[in-house]
């Protein structure tokens, strides 16, 4: 296990590095920077703008700014907003906090509604209940994320039952529930129908399988069918799915963040990304990469332990002891 772990870690790393690096380069080839704008000001002259970008590094070149940025990110800092005289770091840690918030109690409530209506729509298969999961999930599966945030902020400000925007940074338990349901809301209903479809072809693969049909034949009850065969059958594809509904999640967020005004690292990778503040943009980026990185090592992780099989392709000399 512990092999295991320290393998998945540093592949983890490494893609890391490569995002980071990928970054660099991507916002390097884009034209401009931060003081592009000082320069249109005709109130600020050549030789500021000169000594500006001088003082803060930007005239260097990329690699000695990638390496410096990574000495920075051994420190905690992830390098110096231009925009707002700080570190990125303290910048950008409230905002992590929101996000993981939203992105786990989503998670969270995605999973939990998707397996009630995936084992309602597997055990119904042939029923009128059945083909209205379906029916609905299609439907709502064609609608755009962006529709489905914006027809959600109407409602709330039609009809004043959620705020919208406004939360501070030090508010209190009931005004950051009151401020999480519309964001929560959308970001379930935009992953709800991918995930209650995979869930309903899991458990309809495992409801096919012979031993479940013998198991059955032999006149196991339901409830213990159900719990004991058919959804641990069904665990290796609903776990690698896990991995991945994270980082839909998590880049739906981004979005809903912006359109709901959830103080997260939506708003201000947008307003990093408008401003050419490039250590923002890159920090937030890393952090969005680092928790879809840790989703799937969790991931991972779960399928590890649910299936003796992965252990013994990545070790076939170890044999288990009766």
């Amino acid at each position: 296990m512990i092999r295991y772990l320290w393998r998945r870690i540093l592949h983890a790393a490494a893609i890391l590095l490569l995002i980071s690096a990928g970054s660099f380069a991507f916002l390097e080839l884009a034209p401009g920077d931060y003081a592009t704008a000082m320069r249109l000001d005709p109130g600020i002259s050549p030789a500021t703008v000169s000594a500006w970008r001088t003082r803060y590094g930007v005239d260097r070149p990329l690699p000695v700014r990638y390496f410096r940025w990574l000495r920075s990110v051994l420190r905690g800092e992830f390098g110096f907003s231009l925009a707002y005289g700080i570190p990125v770091g303290s910048l950008l840690w409230p905002r992590i906090r929101n996000t993981l918030l939203l992105t786990t109690l989503a998670l969270v409530a995605s999973w939990f509604v998707a397996l009630a209506l995936g084992v309602a729509a597997a055990a119904g298969s042939q029923r009128a209940f059945g083909n209205l999961i379906r029916g609905g999930m299609s439907l709502l599966h064609a609608i755009p994320d962006v529709l489905i945030a914006l027809v959600l902020l109407l409602l709330a400000v039609r009809t004043g039952s959620f705020p919208v925007g406004g939360m501070a940074e030090t508010a209190r338990v009931g005004d950051v529930a009151s401020h999480l349901v519309l964001p929560v809301v959308a970001l379930v209903l935009t992953s709800l129908p991918v995930l209650a479809r995979h869930v309903q072809a899991a458990l309809q693969e495992s409801l096919a399988l012979p031993f479940i049909q013998a198991a059955r034949a032999h006149g196991i009850p339901p409830g213990r069918l159900w719990f004991a065969y058919v959804l641990p059958t069904a665990a290796n594809p609903l776990i690698s799915l896990f991995g991945y509904s994270i980082g839909g999640l998590l880049s739906a967020s981004l979005l809903v963040e912006v359109i709901m005004g959830w103080p997260g690292l939506g708003p201000v990778l947008l307003e990093a990304i408008f401003s050419r503040d490039i250590y923002v943009v890159v920090g937030a980026t890393m952090v969005s990469a680092l928790f879809l990185v840790m989703g799937n090592l969790v991931a991972d992780l779960m399928l590890y332990a649910a299936d003796p099989r992965i252990r013994w392709e990545q070790y076939p000399r170890i044999r288990y002891r009766k």
